[in-house]
């Protein structure tokens, strides 16, 4: 047996006015993911436990089978694990956006998506220039990178940027605990990012400035128990973003390097698919993570999310859906990690459509990939572990 996980990250969503009150799943054209659900099953899943926030660092380690309450530390503290961070014990890390603020308001949590090789030059300007004591900066992709502190800097509360979107960042800063060093980093960088020769290209190219870092999500790295302990499979992860790198290097999962992943609209999904089947040709596991439709809801572009949404299901799910009616053997599991509606442009904890097409489930009435559809399907799950026991035990027993 081979297993694949499609995960349209943000892909669910609510009814939009733009598009005649139909959701982007109900509005876009999708018709590998319809017939993915037709000659299989539709429901519902719960990604994220109660009383956690419906972060995709928290719905993914849940989806992977691992307890958020158990394991999850801080999205930072994952990041860091896949970028071979190593933490001192006295010693914590913080994801750190590079963002623009304009008048107190949260203009921009990416910078205008600022690019990997632009942000670059904006983590090494700031380790170059700040001479911190205990501080260093590490970048990741496009806009999303990590800042070490000192353990006394960490403090009881921050809040993720892309929940301010068009809002006040007032009392939203770093908060509670010994937050006077992180304001002071805030600050000097602030002031650093002000001379920054991209911040000159950038205004010259009539795009937005990087105003401020964003820290937030702090933490130490966790330890999780191996995927193979688990499910006693092997297999990897292709994603373009740090955090599912993380998860996958704390799993002992693989996870492919492909030139051109970006993470958002027109991403190298051809690279990713093939990353995919290579790993599928010596495992039995492979874990595609596309981010470009939570991206589009964090915009709030109804429009763009339905087409990143389209580009998932002719790229990714189609290959990989002839690649299981060629073959045989092969399970296939669709889904989001949360929703991210446009309306509000953030994340909500909310039941997610989800979609298993395998040699051993009996398809159900559901012909439609998408929210209302999903709901009158045959399968729910109160937590994306059982879903991943149920799934990736099927055809072993």
């Amino acid at each position: 047996m081979k297993y694949v996980v499609c995960l349209g990250d943000g892909m669910s969503d609510w009814p939009i006015p733009e598009l005649g009150n139909l959701t982007p799943l109900q509005a876009a054209h999708t018709p590998n993911m319809d017939q993915l659900v037709t000659l299989g099953r539709g429901g519902l899943a719960w990604t994220v436990p109660e009383g956690l926030y419906p972060g995709s660092d928290v719905a993914n380690m849940g989806i992977l089978g691992y307890d958020p309450r158990e394991y999850y530390t801080g999205r930072g503290a994952i990041e860091a694990a896949a970028m071979g961070i190593q933490l001192n014990p006295n010693e914590v890390v913080f994801r750190c956006n590079l963002v623009t603020i304009q008048s107190d308001i949260m203009t921009s949590f990416t910078s205008g998506h600022i690019s990997t090789e632009q942000g670059h030059e904006v983590i090494g300007y700031l380790n170059q220039q700040l001479n911190m004591d205990g501080v260093r900066f590490y970048a990741g992709v496009g806009y999303r990178h990590l800042v070490v502190v000192p353990d006394t800097w960490l403090v009881s509360a921050t809040t993720p940027p892309h929940d301010l979107t068009d809002q006040s960042v007032v009392g939203h800063w770093p908060r509670g605990g010994n937050e006077a060093g992180m304001h002071s980093l805030i600050q000097r960088c602030r002031a650093v990012l002000a001379n920054c020769d991209i911040n000159r290209q950038r205004e010259l190219a009539g795009e937005l400035l990087v105003t401020d870092i964003w820290p937030w999500s702090p933490g130490r790295i966790p330890e999780l128990p191996s995927f193979q302990s688990l499910y006693q499979l092997t297999g990897g992860i292709r994603t373009a973003v740090d955090l599912l790198m993380g998860l996958a290097q704390l799993s002992g999962l693989a996870y492919p390097f492909v030139s051109g992943a970006t993470g958002f609209i027109g991403t190298n999904y051809k690279g990713k698919v093939q990353a995919a089947f290579d790993l599928l040709r010596d495992h039995d596991f492979a874990f595609i993570h596309i981010e470009a439709p939570d991206e589009c809801g964090h915009l709030g572009d109804a429009k763009l999310k339905c087409q990143a949404i389209e580009e998932f299901d002719q790229y990714v799910v189609g290959p990989m859906l002839n690649f299981a009616q060629s073959r045989g053997g092969v399970g296939i599991l669709v889904l989001p990690d949360h929703p991210t509606p446009c309306a509000i442009k953030t994340h909500v904890r909310e039941a997610v459509p989800v979609a298993i097409m395998a040699p051993w489930v009996t398809p159900d009435a559901v012909i439609r990939y998408d929210e209302e559809s999903c709901a009158r399907g045959g399968l729910y799950y109160e937590t994306p572990w059982a879903l991943m026991n149920e799934f990736l035990g099927g055809g072993r027993s």
